[in-house]
């Protein structure tokens, strides 16, 4: 009987050895695979937006600026900004119209502004037209010009101001005026048949009378 239980036993143990060899080869690839799955989408996260461009205030551009990205200006620019954010910073001086979806005004800036979001600083100067959807003025604030709201105020007007010119050309012109008729003292007598036979029978008389 000794002999019997002793065959036995191994069946049990050769089942209780095998279940921790499985256990190890599934639990490693699952937590390597969520790990990346982690690495890759911070990864993302940080390459989504760039860090802003800054123009430094002894920096001068003649030109216009684009971006789809973020700007900060302290210097001099002469010529349009178009980014999605920028700052205006108290140093900086624009000499032209500024477009963006959000920007804020510290410093000075000659020319039309356009955005969706709009701030001026208190120490912020402004000389020209803002259209906005959100306009927001501290005390102290510089403003010359006129503030109109729009639902899109992105959209330029310059397509418009295209279409008007051509619209004219295009629209039928309306007659000429017919000349007004000259005076009778103006007219030949070849265009005045009446007075010219009255003066012929006048003619006529006085030689009849003189004879």
């Amino acid at each position: 009987m000794f002999s019997k239980s002793r065959i036995n036993e191994p069946g049990p143990k050769a089942e209780a050895e095998t279940k921790p060899a499985a256990a190890p080869d599934t639990t490693p690839s699952f937590l390597r695979q969520s790990s990346g799955a982690e690495s890759t989408g911070m990864a993302q996260t940080t390459k989504a937006k760039p860090a802003a461009s800054v123009l430094a205030p002894d920096l001068t551009i003649t030109g216009n600026l684009k971006t789809s990205g973020d700007i900060v200006v302290e210097g001099k620019v002469d010529g349009d900004i178009r980014a999605h954010v920028l700052t205006v910073g108290e140093t900086a001086i624009i000499r032209g119209e500024v477009v963006a979806d959000d920007i804020v005004i510290n410093g000075n800036v000659i020319g039309r502004v356009r955005g969706l979001k709009v701030r001026l600083t208190s120490s912020a100067q402004v000389e020209g037209d803002i259209i906005h959807k959100t306009i927001a003025i501290e005390s102290g604030a510089h403003f010359e010009g006129s503030v109109q709201r729009q639902d899109d105020p992105l959209q330029t007007n310059r397509g418009v101001a295209q279409q008007q010119p051509a619209a004219a050309a295009n629209a039928p012109r309306p007659a000429p005026a017919s000349p007004a008729p000259a005076a009778p003292a103006h007219m030949s007598q070849a265009q005045r048949p009446e007075v010219s036979d009255a003066i012929k029978k006048a003619a006529e008389q006085k030689k009849s009378a003189g004879n």
